[in-house]
């Protein structure tokens, strides 16, 4: 499989936000980093048996990102997010890898067409 720019922008994007995700050290923040890592290996892995999955793999990883958004409103509904910096960054960053999913999807990715 060659890598496309937006997959390398999807690739970069989640182990950025994974990575920041980790350095926040608690549990809920680690789990959801390796959510991230787990998913972008699912999406981008040549595994045959997940092949056949790569479009239903595509919107669990949109689905997770969307919900990561949101949640991280939710936990901070007291208006705490206005003064968090990091999170605000982190928020931007999942939005674009949200938007490179929608348009990876909409454009058709490498891996959801047969090899000639």
């Amino acid at each position: 499989m060659k890598l496309r720019p937006i997959d390398i922008g999807i690739i970069l994007l989640t182990l950025t936000t994974a990575a920041i995700h980790f350095t926040l050290g608690q549990p809920l923040f680690i789990l959801n980093g390796l959510g991230y890592l787990a998913l972008l290996a699912a999406f981008y892995l040549p595994w045959a048996p997940l092949q056949q999955y790569h479009k239903l793999i595509r919107w669990a990883f949109a689905g997770y990102t969307l919900v990561t958004i949101i949640l991280y409103f939710v936990f901070n509904s007291d208006g705490a997010w206005q003064s968090n910096t990091l999170g605000l960054i982190t928020k931007g960053i999942e939005v674009v890898l949200l938007l490179l999913l929608l348009y990876d999807s909409r454009a058709g990715s490498t891996v959801d067409k047969p090899a000639p």
